[in-house]
């Protein structure tokens, strides 16, 4: 299981503390604002996908943007956040195509050595062919998850070779101009992330 240490622990609480505040207005009131309103969560990057070709942040303007940061030989909780976001969309369509139309989902990898262009783009498809994977060179990575305000470090080495990598694993929900809108509930199935991606997409 993919352990989350102090520094992941203090950027899951700064979000939490967002969503708190944004939530401010009154007992019952409905947010004035999204909850991630004016986070510095995001921005440019330049990756590859599963074809070699170049993919910028700028490349997705004027859709909304899940972002998912994992790794492809993660043995529990990105399969199963990655079903969750997929079958959010797949609910989604069903309820309202147009609203996922203008929705993409992005998986970003943070195990570049082992997360080839190939494997990202073999693992995405295994969940949607809507989803985008993206890697990069360790660096590239490096610096587009401390955008993201995502941590990650490589763990333990495993019995009879590998390792898991420590990580957190919060999914984003960016709107069509790219800024931070909500975080988008895994935990709770595929139905509640349907809900919350109604809630937002416009």
């Amino acid at each position: 299981m993919n352990r989350i240490n102090k520094s992941s622990a203090f950027a899951c609480l700064t979000i939490a503390l967002a969503l708190v505040l944004s939530g401010c207005g009154g007992a019952g009131a409905p947010a004035a604002e999204p909850p991630l309103a004016g986070a510095a969560i995001g921005g440019d990057f330049a990756l590859k996908n599963s074809k070699g070709e170049t993919v910028r942040w700028g490349d997705f303007a004027g859709k909304y943007r899940i972002v998912y940061f994992g790794y492809t030989f993660c043995p529990d909780i990105c399969p199963t956040d990655m079903q969750r976001v997929a079958q959010g969309l797949k609910a989604l369509k069903a309820s309202d195509p147009a609203k996922a139309g203008k929705v993409v989902p992005i998986f970003i990898t943070i195990d570049p050595e082992r997360d080839t262009q190939a494997v990202v783009g073999e693992f995405a498809a295994a969940f949607s062919p809507d989803i985008v994977g993206l890697t990069g060179t360790p660096e590239q990575i490096a610096a587009t998850a401390k955008t993201f305000k995502v941590f990650y470090q490589n763990g333990e080495a495993q019995p009879g070779g590998g390792y898991l990598v420590d990580h957190s694993n919060v999914v984003y929900l960016f709107g069509p101009d790219g800024a931070p809108i909500a975080t988008l509930p895994t935990d709770r199935g595929g139905d509640a992330v349907a809900a919350e991606l109604a809630r937002w997409v416009n």
